[in-house]
């Protein structure tokens, strides 16, 4: 008989779609699995075939409110940050938390990407086993930093350990008053100390969800740490609609323009910069936003599966989420990446690192001059589409899905 496995998928559709893919893997191997996200996801989780509980906080319009776009607009400054980020969850932290509560009751194995620690406390109340997933490399290490705090990287290797520490710290001082009260008066636990849910959550197996092409494997990494590559959520039911197909066959293969759920400061200023600039650039476009502002040279789309656009793309420019960065690189095109905050940056700094694009363009800075010497660049240097090319059939290969179901069929017991 199969589990009930329950993931919590808090976050954008980039953070839900990967949780897809490791679902409907499990549910072919007997399991049921439920899936804790935005209701604007309902549809999503139905079409996987898997099942839905809906948490009563949407990322998306958290980052587009004001409190949101205040909150990216002080990520330079780290007590800021903290400050802010404090601010805008307040609202919703207690909410999640109960829902998420209500969410894993009957659960015989609970995930949590994004919000590992929530793993350790849901693990603790129903006496079931946890598994830790990362959608970046999270994992401490003294190879590298954690991808949320680079500037560790001039500290050397103690610096690059630390790093890991200091974030996940980071984190838990802004959860911490909520989850010990949650766990106080929802879980009938004892409230945790600062270090507790890190040293519990590091014996737990780990699922690192990204290919060990892109993010070669630490050495200092123990075995309970397994890179399984990537996890796609193909959707090949997917019909595209007619005018996308007359687009594509009416001329030379465009270049797609799309940053997920960023935004800019000035949203509409940002969209006529794209424009000029993949015109000035002599390119055909594929924008994503509201399709009805297409033109005779630019298409923009809504809701379009990466799998099936990027690979009739000539090259994708984005905002470096782990997710579209490794659709694209699968795709085999070549990628400009324009980082707004996070591990975004870093994912930039992987496609330069392998030679699938140039310089990284920070959101910050896009200016037309510069984007269109990129989108020049991006378009006609030969060696940026054949390192793509390489790097696609490696991931192509690559069953990250498969792998991490193994891993998982080996934990029958709490690891935590």
């Amino acid at each position: 008989m199969g589990r009930t496995v329950v993931i919590f998928a808090a976050g954008s559709r980039g953070d839900v779609q990967p949780c897809l893919a490791l679902g409907r893997a499990l549910t072919r191997g007997g399991d049921t699995v439920r899936v804790l996200a935005s209701g604007r996801y309902r549809p999503l989780v139905a079409g996987a075939g898997l099942d839905f509980h809906a948490l009563p906080a949407d990322p998306a319009e958290i980052i587009e409110s004001a409190e949101g776009q205040e909150l990216l607009a002080g990520r330079s400054n780290p007590v800021a940050f903290v400050r802010r980020i404090d601010r805008v969850l307040r609202p919703h932290m207690m909410p999640i938390l109960e829902e998420t509560r209500a969410g894993a009751r009957g659960a015989d194995l609970v995930l949590a990407p994004t919000f590992s620690f929530l793993g350790v406390h849901l693990s603790e109340y129903l006496h079931v086993p946890h598994a830790v997933v990362h959608f970046q490399p999270s994992q401490p290490t003294r190879a590298f930093p954690h991808p949320f705090a680079p500037a560790a990287r001039m500290l050397g290797s103690l610096g690059n350990r630390f790093s890991f520490d200091a974030v996940d710290l980071g984190s838990w001082l802004v959860c911490r008053k909520y989850v010990n009260v949650w766990r106080r008066k929802s879980l009938g636990l004892p409230e945790l100390p600062l270090a507790a849910p890190f040293r519990q959550a590091r014996r737990a197996p780990v699922l690192c969800a990204f290919s060990p092409a892109v993010v070669p494997r630490p050495p200092d990494w123990g075995p309970n740490v397994h890179v399984t590559g990537f996890w796609h959520h193909d959707q090949p039911e997917w019909e595209p609609p007619r005018h996308l197909l007359d687009f594509l066959a009416d001329g030379p293969p465009p270049v797609y323009v799309g940053f997920g759920s960023m935004r800019t400061g000035d949203p509409e200023a940002t969209d006529a910069l794209l424009r000029t600039a993949l015109r000035r650039a002599k390119l055909r476009g594929v924008l994503a936003g509201d399709p009805a502002t297409s033109e005779d040279d630019i298409l923009v789309v809504g809701d379009t599966p990466h799998d099936w656009l990027f690979p009739r793309m000539a090259a994708v420019v984005h905002h470096g989420g782990a997710g579209t960065t490794a659709a694209a690189l699968r795709a085999g095109r070549p990628s400009l990446v324009c980082p707004f905050f996070g591990d975004q940056a870093y994912w930039a700094a992987r496609v330069r690192g392998l030679g699938a694009g140039p310089a990284p363009l920070p959101a910050r800075d896009l200016a037309v001059p510069e984007l269109v010497r990129r989108l020049r660049a991006l378009t006609r240097h030969t060696p940026y589409a054949d390192a793509a090319r390489r790097i696609g059939r490696v991931l192509r290969a690559e069953n990250g899905t498969a792998r991490a179901c193994r891993v998982l069929n080996r934990y029958g017991v709490r690891t935590g």
